[in-house]
């Protein structure tokens, strides 16, 4: 029985060595393609917070540069097209999310407190997850640029 459980531990382990990376690297195309699409068509439900952070920008505009911006994102991960110009794209549009607590904390965290944070504070910590992600798959799928010539 123990020997039967250790093939099929293997069998999986295997699989997953072979495709996380690979799935990692689809699922978060999906999220970006999805959040920007959402964007582009003006039904984002992120739209009227990120109208009042960057109050300084137009929103419309705005919006739809940055959905453009997130397709791109996503395309460019799903299909594995120039990774490593579509990660910089990730972590670029990531550094203005984290902006935003910045120029808005009243938005993001309760009283002041950079510990309690509100919807849209864990909305934007979750995107840790996303820059890690990102960071994985640029990790295991782009090849440095020495190997990239040979």
């Amino acid at each position: 029985m123990y020997e039967k459980f250790n093939t099929l531990d293997r069998f999986f382990i295997s699989i997953m060595q072979q495709r996380s990376i690979s799935l990692l690297r689809i699922a978060l195309g999906i999220v970006f393609l999805w959040f920007g699409a959402l964007k582009v068509a003006g039904v984002s439900p992120v739209a009227d917070l990120i109208a009042e952070t960057y109050s300084f920008l137009p929103a419309q505009s705005f919006l739809m540069v940055l959905g453009v911006w997130e397709i791109i994102i996503g395309i460019g991960l799903i299909f594995k097209i120039a990774l490593r110009t579509t990660l910089a794209l990730l972590w670029i549009q990531m550094l203005g999310t984290f902006g935003a607590p910045l120029m808005a904390p009243h938005i993001f965290f309760l009283g002041g407190n950079p510990l309690l944070l509100t919807v849209q504070g864990e909305f934007v910590i979750k995107n840790i997850v996303l820059i890690t992600a990102g960071l994985v798959i640029g990790g295991w799928q782009v090849k440095p640029e020495e190997a990239r010539s040979s």
